[in-house]
Formats: C-alpha cells, structure tokens, sequence
C-alpha cells in the first residue's frame, strides 16, 4: 500500500506571540495525515499516518456509523482510549477513557460537550468544550467541511486541522485532513479528540 506523506507545514518562530492562527510558540511540533476511513473494506472509521506516511492510530467502525461507543487503536490493534457517548446527555456529551495495561481506566481521562447555539454552526466559533482533568479546551470549527482548531484557555492554538494540499498542490477530498499538533497535548489524547468530532459530525 502506498504511504501517505503529510505536508509538511512551518514551525512558528519562537520569538513570534502566541495567537489564535498559529501553533504555541516554543513548543515541538508535528504533522499529521487523518483519513476519515478505515482501510479495512474502506468501511466507517479513521486511519492516522505520521509525517513517514505510517499508520500510527485508526478506529475501525466496520458497517456502522456514528456508533455510541469506539475504540482508538495503535497500528496493531492495541486499544488505547474508549470513546463513549453520554446515555443520558441531552447537549451530546462524550467520554474518553484510556486504557493501561490492557485495562480501561473506570475514570474518564477527557470530556467534550458539544455547544448548541446558532453562532457555532458559523466558522471560527467553538462547538465543542473539551475537559482533560483540571484543564480546558475549546474545539474551533473552520472553514471547510471538517477543518477545526483545539486552542487551550490562553487561546492559544495546539492543534490544527485542515484539508489536505499533496506535495503539487491538488486539493484532496473533504476526508484528508492535515493535523499539525504541537507537545501541550498528548498525541493519542489528541487522535481521540479528532475522534469525537469525526463522530459529531458523523464522519465515522
């Protein structure tokens, strides 16, 4: 199978202040490729390659789609986070819970609650509000179909998604997206949080 090179996208320059369009400034980071697929059969799911072009997470959701439950897996299979939605959440509430040793945590590691109000169905507002212990997040939508940012409460900017651009500049489809991630948020935390919204948005 032939390997999928993400772009390479420009690190922001550390003496740059931090904003809502770039990447934390003095941070690492890298790029990702998301295909919202799953190889197997092409059916419902995600498949994410690293900056080599190798698979490094996928869900895998077979013949169903917006499931209440999935499971974010490394590229053996080894499951890494839970993903559930809330039973009786009326504003579409999601867990995470991550997984250690081959067993799942009983305390959700991440929230996310999805807003409902009109200016968030517009680019550029939150749709998501995202709880990681005693830290808050906010999930951007952007231009394009699937394209969002994470920004942290400083409004800072640490992770990024977009559609894809190949190396001579065709656009790919609405399901390729570029994920430029930078070291404040753990990479598989993240991989679930792209998770989540796939599923908002009933992608997988």
């Amino acid at each position: 199978m032939a390997k999928v090179y993400p772009q390479t996208l420009p690190s922001p320059s550390p003496s740059s202040s931090p904003s809502s369009s770039s990447l934390c400034s003095e941070t690492e980071s890298e790029t990702f490729t998301i295909w919202m697929k799953s190889l197997i059969y092409h059916t419902n799911g995600c498949t994410v390659f690293d900056s080599n072009g190798d698979i490094v997470y996928r869900v895998d959701n077979y013949d169903r789609k917006c499931s209440r439950e999935v499971f974010l897996m490394d590229l053996r299979g080894k499951v890494l986070f839970t993903i559930r939605k809330k039973k009786f959440s009326i504003l579409g509430g999601w867990e995470g819970f991550r997984w250690i040793e081959s067993e799942r945590s009983k305390k959700a590691s991440f929230g996310v609650k999805k807003l409902y109000r009109t200016a968030s169905r517009k680019s550029n507002q939150s749709v998501c509000e995202i709880n990681v212990g005693f830290e808050r997040f906010s999930l951007v939508k952007m231009d394009g179909k699937l394209a969002f940012r994470i920004i942290n409460i400083n409004g800072e900017v640490v992770a990024e998604a977009k559609r894809k651009v190949s190396w001579n500049g065709i656009l790919l489809g609405d399901d390729v997206l570029s994920l430029n991630a930078n070291s404040q948020i753990e990479r598989s935390l993240i991989m679930a949080l792209v998770t989540v919204y796939g599923l908002i948005r009933r992608q997988m």
